[in-house]
């Protein structure tokens, strides 16, 4: 059984209120990483300790108030006096209360009660300490009789999942507020598969998960989350955060539905029951990868498998969807409620809600999501998060940065059609049917048969010359089908900023430029005949039944 370290300050752990810490500040009690040595070092109160240290001779003891990062309830404790030796604590105890998390308990509250009674602790030593499982509490109070130094205090438990009470509303199925956990990792030799559903992005690659470099031809290192509960799948956000030249070339996701715990067997991959949600997707350094899943559509998944191939670190992982079921919430979160009477195969739903039905999520535009379609042209403050491979040399006396080719024009046409190719400009005003949050219908798509077509933002198109890098766009692309027309299940859909340009592979499908807000103006860089040939553009206009809807998002 995992469980997760709940007063960490990686999860917002903080110190709420602390008697004593002349020698060494409290905060260092809740840091995720080992203690290290500061021997022979001293400040001005004297040596220094990573750690909490209070004065000598106190004639009762000194006590440490911590607010755990979320409320949950314990199961042990882990007490690491690491590098205080003849200055450790002697012994200690803990209390545990659930308060409000706006106003601080105080030391004599009525309400505080013993968790771990008074034990003795010994120098330079981790102390691991199971105990029964507590109600839920959001406090814990550390008492040391009667004063010295701790390393560390780690508390571990379960975390009391924090669900929306409303069924349609999106959100992170697998972050460890909402009860998500890691229960296997193929490796997990630099950094551990728990940290890839924490808050926040990390502090460095110490943050997240890290698997050593394998030298087998073929490999591959997969992690398996437990989502908090059991729900409708949408769109996962892979994040390489701090992994600048050791992310992983790509990776894949598979989804299951189990209504017990998994065994060896499944989660080796063994198990014919994992869907694949992901298909192997290239992976870029140092950002955040928006990926629209598949297969997902009226299915119930309470699992999934990231797979990256062939190793490297992760910081995060999101994955976002929208609960099953829900009954009512309390101080601890949603009480969810188990999933039975679903036709086979369990994890499909014949009519899901129409809160659940398939839209097509918006998705912030990064070039690896793009790829399957044509390229992102944009510039990059950090020449190491560029794509792969990307040429990149100073410039004009060492003022710029050049990014070399980012695209190459590419067309097919026949010799006697006598196409060129040229810049143009267009105009878009933008679409008043647009609303933050809202839904908005494709009903067109075009596409070049033989060339592709670069669309390059040049600014608001109603103030001539001035660049506004806050403008946005949307973009809507899908693959070509077998009978000539695009298939609507390769659909995807992006939000570009006024910083990004794109260039649309020749006959990849797409909805005619789409602005947001404000007009905006864009150049477009194309072969074509020029006489208004439908050799240059095909438009079609989608039948009722294939109109595609879109989710926009909030902003």
């Amino acid at each position: 059984m995992a469980y997760h370290q709940l007063s960490s300050e990686v999860i917002g752990g903080k110190i709420a209120a602390v008697s004593d810490e002349f020698f060494a500040e409290a905060f260092h009690l809740l840091l995720p990483e080992p203690a290290p040595s500061l021997k022979g070092q001293f400040g001005p109160n004297g040596a220094l300790y990573s750690g909490w240290e209070s004065r000598r001779h106190n004639p009762a003891h000194d006590w440490c108030i911590i607010r755990l990062g979320t409320t949950g309830t314990i199961v042990g404790f882990d007490i690491d006096t690491s590098h205080f030796n003849g200055n450790e604590a002697p012994q200690v105890s803990v209390e545990a209360l659930h308060g409000s998390p706006t106003e601080e308990p105080q030391v004599n509250d009525s309400r505080w009660s013993a968790i771990l009674p008074k034990i003795d602790l010994g120098p330079n030593s981790r102390h691991l300490f199971t105990v029964a499982e507590s109600s839920a509490v959001n406090y814990v109070k550390l008492t040391m009789y009667p004063d010295g130094g701790i390393a560390r205090f780690r508390v571990y438990g379960h975390v009391s999942p924090v669900i929306p009470a409303d069924v349609s509303e999106l959100f992170d199925l697998a972050h460890v507020f909402a009860g998500g956990r890691v229960e296997f990792t193929s490796d997990q030799h630099f950094g551990v598969g728990s940290n890839l559903i924490l808050p926040g992005r990390g502090k460095n690659m110490g943050g997240g998960w890290e698997t050593k470099r394998s030298r087998t031809k073929g490999h591959k290192d997969w992690v398996i989350i437990k989502l908090g509960v059991a729900g409708f799948l949408e769109c996962v956000e892979v994040d390489t955060a701090h992994f600048k030249g050791n992310f992983p070339e790509s990776c894949e996701i598979h989804g299951l539905y189990s209504e017990t715990s998994i065994n060896w067997g499944t989660h080796k991959g063994q198990d014919q029951d994992w869907t694949l949600i992901l298909s192997r997707t290239k992976l870029g350094p140092h950002r955040q990868h928006y990926l629209q899943l598949e297969n997902v559509e009226g299915k119930v998944y309470t699992h999934i498998k990231l797979t990256i191939y062939p190793d490297g670190g992760l910081q995060r992982i999101r994955v976002l969807g929208r609960q099953s079921q829900v009954t009512s919430t309390s101080n601890s979160g949603a009480a969810l409620l188990p999933i039975s009477g679903i036709s086979t195969p369990v994890n499909e739903v014949a009519n899901p809600t129409a809160a659940m039905r398939r839209a097509v999520p918006v998705l912030p535009l990064t070039p690896e999501a793009f790829a399957p379609f044509g390229k992102v042209i944009q510039a990059y403050s950090d020449p190491t998060t560029a794509p792969k491979g990307t040429k990149i040399t100073s410039a004009n006396a060492g003022s710029a940065m050049k990014f070399h080719k980012l695209s190459l024009l590419q067309a097919s046409y026949p010799d006697e059609l006598g196409a060129t190719a040229g810049i143009s400009v267009y105009r878009c005003q933008p679409n008043q049917d647009v609303r933050a949050g809202g839904f908005l219908e494709v009903k067109v798509l075009e596409r070049h048969p033989f060339t592709n077509q670069a669309f390059i933002p040049m600014g608001q198109g109603s103030r001539e010359g001035l660049r506004d890098p806050g403008l946005s766009y949307l973009i809507v692309v899908a693959q070509n089908g077998g009978d000539g027309r695009p298939d609507l299940q390769t659909v995807r859909a992006f939000l570009a900023s006024g910083a990004q340009g794109v260039v649309y592979d020749t006959a990849i499908w797409h909805q005619p430029m789409t602005v947001l807000g404000k007009a905006m103006d864009f150049a477009c860089v194309e072969t074509q005949i020029g006489n208004g040939s439908t050799s240059d553009c095909e438009i079609l206009e989608l039948g009722e039944a294939e109109v595609v809807k879109l989710r926009l998002p909030l902003v």
